[in-house]
């Protein structure tokens, strides 16, 4: 099937009305962005859970809809019933294609240091002497290209102690556990609130033939980890300052990633009746945290 993409400014404050408005009118996909993208009035916005985050002042939106919706007709129908006057359009005839195949060209080899390498399922390593983490994300979270990603796995790398056990809280594609059993650890549980994240685990698991426990936020004991390790954002972090520190044994290691560097400072504080936490690494605008347990 072909379809086509509709694409326009949105004045309105509360752009998510007109989405759910175009959403009953027959799109399948809606997409809302900075309008100033690209240019010099560009403005990044981070939202996360617990986050109050404004609208950009320029929002473009964009709309899927199959082929045989007659588009401008739905998009003026929509706005209508919102009682707002349509806007200038712009219409575009997207072909249909293999979308995996797409995705997985977007994605090849990421070298992480000198002998550590995420390399895709479908790609061949580039250096069959290092440690391929074989890697295929599925429906969740985590290439391996984002730079927090890279910190965590440069963490453990340099820092992770011979035949330590370690959770990897909020484990997505499951990479972090994968590279600790890669690289010494005994034991790793990998904890996530997402099903599509725990069964892509367990794949990539079994793609690289190492043992991962895969366990629901409630299967995990406290004070009996060697490392405990996530990689979500600030907000989350913050919140699961008790959980999180409390699964650290004394005198064993946490690692906090997913932190904008602006935010470290809160996400340290929130940790400090347990951990005097300090910036291991640094990239990118994000910075990693990392500290052992108070005795």
């Amino acid at each position: 099937m072909a379809w086509l993409q509709v694409s326009f400014e949105v004045a309105v404050p509360e752009p998510e009305a007109v989405a759910d408005a175009l959403l009953a009118a027959g799109a399948v996909s809606i997409d809302l962005a900075d309008a100033d993208a690209g240019t010099d009035g560009e403005l990044p916005l981070f939202g996360e859970p617990g986050a109050d985050v404004a609208n950009w002042p320029r929002q473009r939106l964009g709309a899927l809809f199959p082929e045989d919706i007659d588009v401008r007709a739905a998009v003026t129908d929509a706005f209508h019933g919102l009682g707002v006057t349509p806007p200038d359009m712009e219409i575009e005839a997207i072909p249909e294609q293999d979308w995996v195949r797409a995705t997985q060209q977007q994605f090849g080899p990421i070298r992480i240091s000198e002998r550590l390498w995420i390399v895709p399922s479908w790609s061949e390593a580039p250096d069959p002497d290092a440690i391929n983490l074989r890697l295929d994300p599925g429906l969740a979270f985590g290439t391996g290209s984002h730079p927090t990603t890279a910190q965590c796995l440069r963490w453990l790398e340099s820092n992770l102690p011979a035949g330590a056990s370690l959770v990897d809280y909020g484990c997505g594609s499951g990479v972090l556990g994968i590279a600790a059993r890669r690289l010494g650890a005994r034991r790793v549980v990998a904890v996530d609130i997402d099903p599509a994240a725990l069964a892509a685990t367990r794949d990539n698991a079994a793609l690289n033939a190492v043992d991962i426990e895969v366990a629901d936020t409630a299967a995990v004991e406290p004070g009996s980890y060697d490392v405990v390790m996530a990689n979500i954002l600030s907000n989350p972090l913050k919140v699961l300052a008790p959980l999180l520190s409390s699964l650290v044994r004394a005198d064993g290691w946490l690692v906090l990633a997913g932190i904008l560097s602006s935010q470290a400072q809160d996400v340290a504080q929130a940790y400090r009746p347990w951990f005097d936490l300090a910036p291991a690494s640094e990239s990118d605008g994000w910075t990693c945290l990392s500290g052992r347990r108070k005795r």
